[in-house]
This record gives structure tokens, sequence and C-alpha cells, in this order.
């Protein structure tokens, strides 16, 4: 073995020693209906979709996460890294584009030996439902207004994860606080091509899909099925992720 390969090998044992993983949640196979017949022209056709057995992590990335990940690798921190706003160490990390949301992902398979990765856009709706059908939220059916204090919350920035009670897999922040990257591209019209197990998203595109509500929007909650997505190399003060993993 060569030098460089020891001292990088003995640095992945250091900050596996160091790190500690994500907590995440199982979520068991199964089919589900993806979409809303009720929703925008993408969310549409309504299709039940097949998705294999995964897990999740149970909050979206938070900053002091992504801070262990930028000194190990010297990565340029995303915008609004010095911003006030964003300095709660248990604040989901916003700003990583697409492609620094993947490098993070190879990044914790290298030290972990697992691997791990972004959610599709399947396999985010199906554990944002909880298992119930039929649903507008992760929570119910409970319009976002009409939350506990609502009117008070997100007002200049993303709360710390895990507020609010978990959705019955045990996942928070599903569909508040920031918008998270999904590992499909994005197309208005998969659905009406969209393969019945495990759909993946269309081969090619010009954005990738997001999911989930997000802090400075006028409604900063939203449904299950809505979807959103923007170029992948964008970085925005309402974007995060979380991270997946195969099983």
């Amino acid at each position: 073995m060569s030098e460089t390969a020891r001292q990088l090998e003995a640095s992945a044992i250091r900050v596996a020693w160091q790190f500690a993983e994500p907590r995440l949640a199982a979520i068991p196979e199964g089919w589900f209906t993806m979409g809303c017949a009720n929703g925008r022209d993408d969310e549409r056709p309504v299709h039940r979709v097949w998705v294999d057995r995964f897990e999740l992590c149970i909050y979206q990335l938070t900053r002091a996460e992504y801070a262990y990940f930028l000194r190990e690798t010297r990565r340029a921190a995303p915008p609004f890294w010095d911003d006030p706003a964003f300095q709660q160490p248990q604040q989901p990390v916003v700003g990583p584009s697409w492609f620094d949301a993947t490098t993070f992902c190879e990044w914790l398979s290298n030290i972990t030996a697992r691997n791990y990765r972004l959610p599709t856009e399947g396999e985010w709706e199906r554990a944002a439902r909880g298992g119930v059908e039929g649903d507008l939220y992760s929570w119910g059916n409970t319009a976002p207004e009409e939350l506990p204090g609502y009117a008070s919350r997100w007002r200049n920035a993303p709360e710390p994860v895990g507020l609010d009670a978990p959705n019955a897999y045990g996942l928070f922040n599903m569909g508040d606080n920031v918008h998270e990257w999904c590992a499909d591209w994005y197309d208005a019209h998969y659905y009406e091509r969209s393969p019945e197990r495990n759909p993946q998203g269309p081969e090619h595109g010009s954005r990738r899909a997001s999911r989930g509500g997000a802090w400075r929007h006028h409604v900063k909650a939203s449904r299950c099925a809505a979807r959103s997505s923007i170029p992948p190399e964008f970085k925005y003060a309402d974007y995060g992720f979380r991270v997946a993993r195969s099983l």
C-alpha cells in the first residue's frame, strides 16, 4: 500500500470514529398512490407505484453535519454559510447545489462503507405519506395555515429540525423547512410514462427534482404530491437535502 493510500485509509478511519452517521428510518416496500388528481398538471396522472424497501434520514441534513464534511474535505462552503440567520447547528444546511449534495453522499459512503445517496421522487413521496393513502400532507389533511403557531413560524430562516411530531414512518419535516434535492431529473410529463416499479426519473434533463415546502414561500408547507425543480448547479437559501440508503 502506498503512503498516500495509507494516509487516506487513516483519514477515513478517523472520520468514521468521530462522525455520527445520520439517523435513518426503514421505509417498508410496497405499493402506494403517487400524485394528486386535484394538484398541478405535473402531479398527474395519479398512478400506482411500487417502491422497494429502503432507509431515509429522519431529519434534513443539519448545518453541524455539513460543517464536519466541509472540514474533512476542505470543500468550499455554500452561499449563506456566514449569514447569521443560518448559524444554528441543528438548522438544516441551506445552499448546497445538487452536486454538493451528491458529493456529500459519496463522502459519507466512503467513510462508512455504506451506500448513501439521494432519494428518488417516488421514494420521497412514499416516505412522506407514511403508509397512509389519500392524505394531502404528511400529518393528514389539516391545511398548513391551520397548524398551531403557523403564522409566527419560519419568518426569516428554517427552524431547527425535528421540532414537530414525526409522521408514521418516524420522519420529521416532510413538507416544510427546506426543499429537498432528489436524485431524479425533472420532467413535468414523466408520470405519463413512469414505470410501475421503482421509478428513477427520466434519463436526461436540465433541472433536478426536489420535494417538500420551504421557509421563504408564502405557503410554507407542501403537500406530499407537490413537485418542484431547479437546475442542479443552483444554490438557494431554501434548499437542503436528506440522505437515503438502499437495503
